[in-house]
């Protein structure tokens, strides 16, 4: 069991006074069992449920009070808690029953002193259709693949991590960091993967793990979908995402295909709620409020770039080549930031957004824009140590502040610069492996 930075999120859930029962979202084999389990060592009992069994489904179904949910739970468990006894119940696979869905608003209206927390591998794709949550009576977080951050915590690199939590970063740190960071972009955030291969360092047992992780979402189609036709629809884009991660897309014909574009879009909306995969905007805004622009093309990002890498077949270039952002046409090295920063929020409304201008004359587009401090901040992935900027110096020429990052291979450092058209600003030179830490140092470097 390895240790997830959400479980902070969970200590303070669990200290609030206005506590609800939490829903724990992500997609499957994210952990989210795991991290319940080892969280509830901090409990005076736990009670785990799954209701893929039918007896545990038949607790809610032949019952409609919550007092007597509670008792036969208790007996059971086979235990008597004491009034100030801290009591957590796990609701696993709650997507099985309606009545357990219910029962969480009189968890909360009748039984708060107990501490809920449900889950599901399929729910965020029924949610709109079937079964609704008791409207404020419960609360969401969202647990994600491992961060860079989280791999280094499972892989004891005690040191690595202190220097990566070191504000500034020290320059010794750089190759070591870098070095760990490829490792990581080349097998991904997925926690069996990250297992067997801190294990055995095994790309052949890490690749049959993604074989089956992609047979398991093409097997769980039945469940997604509506009828036979969205069925070949959602299998289509499921085998065909993953070549085209990192792209700008269209849906009409995605991916070669007879397809229509309300038959593709609503596809994406069912997977994107399996969060297998993800939607990102742009917005054409330099200041806040940003709005995505649904009108233009987005980009396609999938759950975790391991599995892009190993259905892309460049593991092998990846280990023999630090410089991850030459690799597949750059889009590893921007998938892999995508990754790391929406890794930093636990919110399950949370997306990443780019920017573009697009016009007659000149198109421009900005990997990421952040919104710190009210700003709306441009991130460019750039290849190599090297490169031109002219997209981000277009959003600085456009936007009311003077600061840009640039994610890149090289070592942190911060330059003043001038755009084409003579407008200084200050570029913050991040490493990759500093990608989720830019937040920190973008609103350090604003307030020096």
């Amino acid at each position: 069991m390895y240790q997830r930075k959400l479980t902070d999120e969970l200590v303070r859930w669990k200290s609030s006074a206005s506590r609800k029962p939490l829903i724990l979202r992500g997609a499957r084999q994210v952990g989210k069992t795991t991290l319940v389990e080892m969280f509830a060592e901090g409990f005076d009992y736990f009670i785990p449920l799954n209701l893929d069994k039918s007896a545990d489904r038949q607790i809610f179904e032949k019952n409609d009070s919550i007092n007597t949910i509670i008792q036969i739970l208790y007996l059971q468990a086979n235990i008597s808690p004491a009034p100030d006894a801290k009591v957590l119940i796990f609701i696993d696979e709650i997507q099985n029953s309606p009545e357990a869905i219910k029962s969480l608003r009189y968890f909360f209206e009748q039984a708060n002193h107990l501490y809920v927390i449900a889950a599901g591998s399929l729910l965020e794709s029924i949610l709109d259709n079937q079964i609704s949550f008791p409207v404020g009576r419960v609360e969401y977080l969202i647990l994600r693949p491992f961060s860079f951050e989280e791999y280094l915590m499972a892989y004891h690199e005690n040191e690595a991590l202190n220097i990566y939590n070191h504000l500034p970063f020290p320059d010794y740190g750089h190759k070591k960091l870098l070095a760990l960071f490829v490792v990581y972009c080349l097998i991904g955030g997925m926690p069996e993967v990250v297992k067997h291969y801190l294990a055995h360092k095994d790309i052949v047992v890490v690749g049959r793990i993604f074989e089956n992780l992609i047979t398991a979402y093409s097997d769980d189609v039945e469940k997604y979908a509506k009828n036979d036709n969205q069925r070949k629809v959602i299998r289509h884009i499921i085998h065909n995402a993953i070549k085209m991660a990192g792209e700008r897309i269209k849906f009409e014909g995605f991916a070669s295909s007879n397809y229509k574009s309300k038959d593709i879009g609503e596809g994406f909306r069912t997977l994107e709620k399996t969060y297998f995969l993800s939607l990102v905007y742009p917005t054409t805004n330099t200041k806040v409020p940003f709005i995505e622009n649904k009108r233009k093309s987005p980009k396609l990002h999938i759950l975790d770039t391991g599995i892009l890498n190993y259905f892309a077949g460049v593991q092998l270039m990846i280990l023999n080549n630090d410089l991850i952002d030459t690799l597949f046409e750059g889009k590893i090295a921007e998938h892999i930031v995508g990754q790391e920063l929406l890794s930093i929020k636990s919110n399950v409304s949370a997306k990443n957004i780019f920017w573009i201008k697009e016009k007659k004359q000149s198109n421009a587009e900005v990997d990421y824009v952040l919104q710190i401090n009210n700003l709306l901040i441009p991130v460019e992935v750039k290849l190599g140590k090297t490169g031109r900027l002219r997209s981000l110096m277009e959003f600085i020429d456009q936007c009311p502040h003077h600061f840009a990052v640039r994610i890149y291979s090289g070592e942190y450092k911060v330059e003043t610069t001038k755009t084409l058209k003579g407008k200084e600003f200050t570029l913050l030179n991040l490493p990759f492996y500093l990608t989720a830490k830019a937040p920190d140092y973008i609103k350090h470097h604003l307030t020096a």
